[in-house]
């Protein structure tokens, strides 16, 4: 039985206007960091009681 969804990672193709876009939403940045070694960002937004962790990769990959 699912009782519950702790968060949801996203993979976008554009970090700034999605971060843009989740902040419109009224979701708000708890945690933002560089991760060097993967070259990406990785940011954590909440509303309420739903997280989500957004990353970015230089190389995202394509999605249907």
């Amino acid at each position: 039985m699912l009782l519950g969804i702790h968060h949801i990672a996203i993979i976008c193709s554009d970090y700034e206007l999605s971060k843009q876009f989740y902040n419109k939403l009224d979701f708000v940045i708890i945690d933002e960091n560089w991760r060097a070694e993967k070259q990406s960002w990785k940011c954590d937004l909440r509303h309420g009681p739903v997280q989500i962790e957004l990353f970015s990769f230089p190389m995202p990959p394509s999605r249907p």
